[in-house]
């Protein structure tokens, strides 16, 4: 007994283990919960979106992200940049400059990076081995931020969000059709037909065509029934009905009527 509830709490434990590692993979959600403001997209995978964070520091913003979800390495608390490191994107967090309470929340893809930033700027925030590995070697940009893009140029522009790139979050369910099956009936046999309001319980029952029923009359010499009395055909498990005979009398004087069994 104390077998199969370890082998039960083992098969419990794995799909939760494995839920878990999933929801810590990946990137937070960043547009569920900031408007998207601004965005650079070029060829070979190099994207650059930029959020808004109204009225929030950038540790702030910075503590929120990573408690979404736990990134590969973040930078020291600073007033006006951070970096988030993740598999596939780096987030630089850094306050605007046009605008000093608010934070600007910058996405880019390792690409867009590589071919645009000033890796000596990002020395003083990300890991050497990072950016060894990021840069392979090669200086190629200037680039330092959104909040400073205006100074230090990347090599794409920045354009207001079309309605299709604001649509950053696909939606948890799609429109289908459901079915009604009946119990104990096969995938053919469906039933999905309902009542006008949607309700239910008050579909449309059409009768069964293969089922069918038959009367017959009682030919029996032995009963003593009218020759008018029929008897239905079951095809049940049930066993068959009672003798519908007339009841007989018993004597000794009593005058009891009892019925034929």
């Amino acid at each position: 007994m104390p077998h199969q509830w370890f082998k039960s709490i083992k098969l419990l434990l794995v799909p939760a283990l494995f839920l878990l590692t999933l929801a810590g993979c990946g990137s937070p959600s960043v547009g569920e919960t900031y408007p998207l403001e601004s965005v650079s997209s070029k060829d070979k995978g190099q994207t650059s979106r930029i959020y808004r964070a109204e009225n929030k520091t950038v540790p702030v913003v910075a503590k929120e992200l990573a408690d979404q979800n736990q990134p590969d390495e973040i930078s020291k608390e600073d007033a006006e940049h951070m970096f988030l490191v993740y598999p596939n994107e780096i987030y630089h967090i850094q306050q605007d400059t046009a605008k000093p309470t608010d934070t600007l929340i910058e996405v880019d893809t390792k690409e867009y990076v590589r071919n645009n930033y000033d890796s000596s700027f990002l020395q003083g925030y990300i890991l050497a081995s990072v950016l060894d590995d990021l840069f392979d070697g090669h200086k190629k940009g200037s680039y330092r931020g959104y909040s400073n893009k205006d100074i230090y140029k990347p090599t794409g522009t920045y354009h207001v969000p079309s309605a299709d790139e604001k649509k950053v979050a696909p939606p948890i369910t799609t429109a289908g059709k459901g079915s009604i099956i009946k119990r104990g009936s096969t995938s053919k046999n469906t039933d999905s037909s309902v009542g006008s309001d949607g309700n239910i319980l008050k579909k449309q029952v059409e009768p069964s065509k293969n089922s069918s029923g038959k009367i017959i009359r009682n030919s029996s010499s032995n009963s003593s029934s009218s020759s008018g009395s029929v008897t239905p055909k079951r095809s049940s498990i049930f066993s068959s009905p009672k003798s519908n005979s007339p009841p007989r009398t018993k004597t000794g004087g009593y005058g009891r009527i009892t019925k034929r069994r």
